[in-house]
């Protein structure tokens, strides 16, 4: 999964240096969920369920702020959050792990398509053409139908639900710029721990009708406490901690590992291959936004029309 916290004003020394480390933990975590997921016996919404309580119990267990970020707002985020966690893992079971990550880092064109709508923020000229690139690596993931393989048996159903994570992962972005801007306006701010607490319960509860009975073995079980425990809480406690020292550059680029390591660790550890197609796609993409972010922090901010 991707960046959902924003950071505050860089931190400098050996504090910052201790944040590069936590976020490119965090990246390296997220980046196993797909090789992790495909690893156990159990089907997505079992996957689904287990990971998002065992992530939801660690969060109120280590993270006091999610605990005390818990408002209305910050749970409609959470269920943006809920949808894209469930999203994220059925995908990952019917196609491959490179096309599932690829697919959900389409987001930042769903935010500039969106945005004037929900957030009042104008498209910019310097904006369509990163749009038309991410659009065309997009679309490459649908030339012709990858083959069904045991690590992937239904890749067209897979890419359509990854697609769609990729859109409520947007809506997640934007509900948590949502709340920044309420913040100190009312008492219904809300956080972003608060959201991603409250997006892994509601990500539990709904699949968990969808996983009973689970007859798991125990290396199933071991897996899908990994993933709860460490690939989700973990990796965003490092997130929540690393931003408050980095600046939103920095945490962008970092968290491009992700969409690089996903695709190694499940060729590795399944031999999973993706087509021609979707790689080629997928490298336009994590480009794409590289180059957007890197760009995006040399502009001068244009004023926001009313």
């Amino acid at each position: 999964m991707a960046n959902t916290a924003a950071g505050d004003e860089p931190g400098s020394g050996s504090v910052r240096r201790l944040a590069h480390l936590q976020l490119i933990a965090t990246a390296v975590l997220f980046s196993t969920g797909g090789a992790a997921i495909k690893a156990t016996a159990l089907d997505g919404w079992q996957v689904a369920s287990l990971r998002s309580g065992f992530a939801a119990l660690t969060l109120l267990l280590l993270l006091p702020a999610a605990r005390r970020g818990i408002t209305w707002r910050s749970s409609m985020v959470g269920v943006a959050f809920g949808a894209t966690m469930v999203l994220f893992v059925v995908s990952n079971k019917l196609t491959t792990a490179a096309n599932t990550v690829f697919l959900q880092s389409t987001y930042p064109l769903y935010i500039l398509l969106l945005s004037p709508l929900l957030l009042r923020e104008p498209i910019r000229r310097r904006d369509v053409g990163f749009m038309f690139v991410v659009a065309l690596g997009f679309a490459l993931f649908f030339v012709g139908v990858d083959a069904p393989v045991a690590t992937a048996p239904d890749p067209l159903r897979g890419n359509i639900l990854a697609a769609t994570s990729g859109l409520t992962f947007a809506l997640t972005i934007m509900g948590l710029r949502w709340m920044s801007a309420r913040e100190g306006k009312d008492r219904g701010g809300g956080s972003s721990a608060g959201a991603i607490l409250m997006g892994n319960v509601f990500a539990c509860l709904v699949t968990l009708p969808a996983t009973l009975p689970i007859a798991g073995s125990a290396a199933d079980w071991t897996v899908v406490g990994y993933l709860g425990v460490f690939q989700i809480a973990v990796a965003y406690i490092f997130l929540i901690t690393a931003a408050r020292h980095l600046s939103a550059v920095e945490i962008a680029i970092v968290l491009m590992i992700e969409p690089v390591l996903n695709p190694v660790w499940a060729w590795l550890v399944h031999g999973e291959r993706p087509g021609a197609w979707p790689l080629v796609g997928g490298a336009i993409i994590v480009l794409a936004t590289i180059t957007k972010t890197l760009i995006g922090a040399r502009a001068v901010p244009e004023p926001v029309r009313s």
